[in-house]
């Protein structure tokens, strides 16, 4: 199995008019000049993205191009690996906004073999986390505050991809409706009376099969660093249109290791499948009802892709713990976690109980 690591500004790349440091522009296909301003197009690679045979790579990572060698940083507090950039000796972590010193380790990985560049521009994220903040209820009155201070920064988490044929055996018992008249007694006026209905009853079989499913482009975040419930919900990602991996889009970026392994992250995978295998379970025991006792489930075929995914995020620390804010940098969808206020959950409930006790009140007056 591989060790995992990151990667993140593999180069510098100088500007073309005044050679000052070039960054990536997210919303364009350019990295900008902070000196002069001029924009300089990256070059897309015209092929597609291809899938890689998992057997192989899952036995011993192969010497070719889809595997590198690099340093990292490991941050205490989360366990994200990420990678700084040159002459920088230490940093905030972008994902738990720890600091982090540069003590590098080299670790052996895949390299991404695509990413989805940001379409969401740094303004437009700065507008999001504000409008945000601002709506929280009950958000501590220093929130705002602290949470300006730390900001927002551009990043790309590293993720997972399959392709996979299954082919699945099952056992289980199918249910067929049937109508049936029942008699009943009921009382009326004191008398008990005999009446009928029609009632509907089940019948049960035993039912075994074998079904067969192609899933595509199952997805899997390889990170732990983010809160999994607001990470998942950033979904979903348009991976139609990755692009073949490049330097140039992590210019300015920082960009997390993956936490998850290969292997791991086809576990979860499985998983993702499981709900989609035991749909086609029950239609291929069809009838009205279906009860499913033992599945067992050969995979077949499997491909996958090591991808980068853009994000925003900010992560702040506020009362000794940390909050994450993350922004999916494709479609803006917004997500993240927040503080409470116990003095104005206090208020709140003590101001309803006044109100109770005044509602009370009144209504003793008025008897």
């Amino acid at each position: 199995m591989e060790n995992t690591t990151s990667t993140s500004l593999q180069h510098q790349f100088p500007c073309t008019n005044c050679g000052a440091k070039l960054e990536f522009a997210p919303g364009t296909d350019s990295l900008v000049c902070s000196h002069c301003g001029t924009l300089n197009k990256i070059a897309i690679a015209a092929q597609g993205v291809p899938w890689l045979d998992f057997e192989l790579y899952i036995r011993e990572l192969p010497a070719d191009d889809a595997v590198h060698e690099t340093l990292i940083v490991h941050c205490t507090g989360c366990g994200a690996e990420t990678r700084l950039a040159p002459d920088v000796t230490a940093d905030r972590c972008k994902f738990c906004g720890s600091a982090v010193v540069a003590e590098g380790q080299s670790k052996k990985a895949i390299k991404p073999i695509a990413l989805l560049p940001f379409i969401v521009n740094k303004a437009q994220a700065d507008t999001l986390f504000h409008q945000w903040v601002e709506s929280l209820w009950f958000a501590p009155g220093a929130l705002a505050r602290q949470a300006e201070r730390s900001g927002i920064d551009g990043a790309y988490i590293p993720s997972w991809t399959y392709n996979a044929d299954t082919t699945t055996q099952y056992t289980g018992q199918r249910g067929d409706d049937y109508q049936e008249m029942e008699t009943y007694t009921e009382f009326v006026n004191g008398r008990p009376e005999t009446r009928t209905r029609m009632v509907t009853r089940t019948r049960w079989r035993s039912a075994s099969g074998v079904v067969q499913d192609r899933f595509n482009n199952v997805l899997v975040l390889a990170t732990q660093s983010l809160p999994p419930k607001q990470a998942n919900k950033l979904q979903p990602w348009d991976l139609e249109h990755l692009i073949p991996y490049t330097d140039e889009y992590l210019s300015g970026m920082s960009c997390q290791s993956y936490q998850i392994d290969l292997g791991n992250g086809f576990t979860i995978a499985k998983e993702l499948m499981v709900p989609v295998i035991r749909q086609s379970i029950c239609s291929d025991i069809g009838g009205d009802h279906q009860q499913i006792a033992s599945t067992s489930t050969e995979y077949a075929d499997v491909k996958f892709r090591h991808l980068l995914l853009p994000l925003w995020i900010s992560a702040y620390r506020f009362g000794g713990k940390t909050y994450r804010f993350l922004i999916n940098a494709r479609t803006g969808e917004v997500q993240g976690e927040r503080p409470y206020s116990a003095l104005k959950i206090g208020l709140l409930i003590a101001g309803i109980l006044a109100v109770i006790a005044l509602i009370v009140l009144v209504a003793q007056h008025a008897k």
